[in-house]
């Protein structure tokens, strides 16, 4: 694995996603007025939705492991041909296929997705990018190789209110920013009163009964790269989030739309340490809730930020400048500035000033980012025919995603640790670097 060092790092992290065209190789054929020949691999859940903001181009090919329960969006696309094994799909239509979009569980999404750049198609990875920080690293490093364009599933990243967040911050509305606050309820739903888990964690061990597989599902193929375990319903199609074996837990799933802002804004880089604390740890499952703190030094003239991640309904205490009767959102990040505060919903929605009179009569920013034209997909299908990078390109969400995974080092091991970001190793604490790059099952490899 090659490494890159840290000038290079922040000045990816610090190019402003969207304005800098990466892999600048083209599919020959493929312009602004020609459809592309998309495949899908995961076409239920998020597949499904990723899928139909994509329809106005070619989809030729649809995989699965469990065919029932893609068989709403095969229904939709019949013309189509069905797949269980994206290895055997690539080996029967190369030669057909542009881009592909893989919405599989996290397990599976490193090794779908470097399958795919690897005969040069494009690709469209839905968040987390990868299940563990040697992967992110890697397909961050394989894209530019292969010259494909690239995009991760963190819609938000698209909106409006994130581009207005980044120049706010960056204009200095709020002064220097030195602490954010990062929050989700995951894995909990549900309104103040009536909570329940949006899908289990904090399970002390798995179930040893035996179950029988559907008769639509491949579950060797659903495993994957993962180690083997016995099928249990409890994993599919669903569930699986809060199993470290397949998922990330809520950090993983949340923080790609939620730390992303403020690693944008704040151009933050590597972390130089981080420490979590949570309830109970078990060795198999995500605890119920955590608080995990990232550490970043100072960089480019901007000063070093503490930034504190919530989960499982845990939030930062709620700023003295909200009235009783003001939003405090489920989902959300705080910008404590210099000069002020700004609050903004999940996905980057509805950037605020706090207090909520400062709005009256802001003059707002100048526009400096470009604002996407159309959903996400549409924005990474443009940079297919060569109208520019996607905004989530592998070159932004590949480290943003490292971060992100970072807390979860610190989660399993209930400890402070320090990052040696360049080299991916924690320097305190050996334990911890088992789970920078995860072992594969025999006949999968990255």
């Amino acid at each position: 694995m090659s490494i890159i060092n840290r000038r290079q790092f922040m000045n990816q992290a610090a190019t402003t996603a969207g304005l800098v065209s990466f892999g600048a190789t083209r599919l020959a054929g493929v312009s602004a007025n020609h459809k592309l020949n998309i495949a899908a691999i995961g076409v239920g859940g998020m597949g499904a939705g990723n899928i139909e903001k994509s329809s106005n181009e070619n989809i030729v090919a649809l995989c699965d492991v469990d065919f029932k329960r893609g068989a709403e969006t095969f229904n939709r696309h019949p013309k189509a041909r069905r797949f269980k094994d994206f290895r055997v799909m690539f080996d029967k239509m190369e030669k057909e296929i542009d881009a592909v979009i893989i919405a599989t569980p996290d397990h599976t999404h490193a090794v779908a997705t470097m399958e795919a750049m690897r005969r040069g198609k494009h690709v469209y990875t839905q968040k987390p990018l990868t299940h563990s920080i040697g992967e992110a690293r890697q397909l961050t490093e394989a894209a530019r190789r292969y010259g494909v364009e690239t995009q991760m599933g963190n819609q938000g990243h698209s909106s409006s209110g994130a581009r207005q967040t980044v120049e706010w911050i960056q204009a200095g509305v709020i002064g220097e920013v030195r602490e954010v606050h990062c929050w989700s309820d995951r894995p909990l739903r549900g309104t103040r009163f009536e909570k329940e888990l949006y899908w289990p964690q904090g399970i002390a061990k798995r179930s040893m009964s035996h179950q029988t597989v559907p008769d639509t599902l491949d579950w060797d193929l659903w495993l994957g790269p993962a180690p083997f375990r016995e099928y249990q319903p409890d994993y599919v199609p669903f569930n699986w989030r809060g199993w470290w074996d397949f998922g990330t837990g809520a950090l993983g799933d949340m923080g790609c739309h939620i730390i992303d802002h403020p690693y944008w804004a704040l151009k933050l880089g590597y972390p130089e340490s981080v420490e979590a604390s949570s309830t109970h740890v078990h060795a198999e499952t995500a605890p119920l809730a955590s608080l995990v703190t990232y550490q970043f030094p100072a960089r480019e003239g901007l000063p070093p930020v503490r930034l504190i991640w919530y989960d499982g309904g845990i939030k930062p205490p709620r700023p003295e400048e909200l009235k009783p009767e003001d939003d405090w959102p489920v989902d959300g990040v705080l910008y404590v500035g210099e000069r002020g505060k700004i609050m903004h919903k999940s996905h980057g929605g509805k950037p605020t000033l706090l207090p909520l009179s400062r709005m009256d009569g802001f003059q707002r920013p100048d526009e400096t980012l470009p604002r996407v034209k159309g959903s996400h997909e549409q924005n990474w299908i443009d940079a297919c025919k060569g109208m520019g990078a996607a905004c989530s390109h592998f070159d932004y969400s590949g480290p943003l995603t490292e971060v992100v995974l970072l807390g979860n080092l610190a989660i399993r091991t209930e400890g402070h640790l320090l990052w040696d970001g360049p080299n991916m190793r924690v320097t305190n604490n050996e334990v911890a670097n088992q789970w920078v790059q995860r072992a594969y099952r025999t006949g999968w490899k990255l």
